[in-house]
């Protein structure tokens, strides 16, 4: 690839380091996309053997390429998400992997799909890393940083999507009961 792309793109994504999420850090300032991307990155590594029958370094990649399209619609928290979300965030995307040799864009955009249809094991995996991150981070993060609904989503986000492998299923539960004795419940 042209080293004038790679800083073209570098730039475009850039952005993902400026859009902030809901979430706010263990410090209590905001998180950004690009610190749950590298959350998200991180976990899988940390994971990475639990796994040996995945293609681990595929889930690495679609941790980190996931959030993309933030970098031009921003973040929008879950809880807020709708299907016309998910189609400007979709089409951000598109626009963003312009700039890219027809090779790689091709190859993201064929793992964007496969995120999508959530179909293969490294989809799921990647899936419910994300969701997990999430709730991890609102475990580290303020009470005072929370609105109202936080509190039983953070024990529920993610549930179903973990129960598909027993090591993430174990997971979701040590999180489910941080989040208790955070909460003192």
């Amino acid at each position: 690839m042209k080293p004038e792309i790679v800083l073209e793109f570098l730039s475009r994504v850039e952005k993902l380091k400026c859009a902030q999420r809901h979430c706010a850090t263990s410090a209590g300032g905001p998180e950004s996309v690009a610190d749950h991307t590298f959350g998200c990155a991180v976990f899988a590594l940390l994971i990475r053997d639990e796994f040996p029958q995945l293609d681990m370094d595929k889930v690495l990649e679609m941790c980190l390429i996931h959030d993309f399209g933030e970098a031009v619609t921003g973040d929008i928290p879950a809880f807020e998400k709708n299907g016309g979300d998910e189609k400007a965030e979709a089409d951000a995307l598109a626009g963003l992997l312009d700039c890219l040799p027809p090779k790689q864009r091709q190859r993201w955009s064929t793992l964007y799909q496969e995120m999508d249809a959530l179909e293969t094991d490294e989809a799921k995996l990647y899936k419910i890393i994300d969701r997990l991150e999430a709730v991890h981070q609102h475990n580290l993060s303020p009470l005072s940083s929370w609105i109202p609904l936080e509190y039983e989503l953070n024990l529920t986000y993610g549930e179903k999507e973990a129960d598909a492998f027993p090591y993430t299923r174990r997971l979701r539960q040590l999180l489910k009961q941080q989040t208790l004795e955070k909460t003192g419940k």
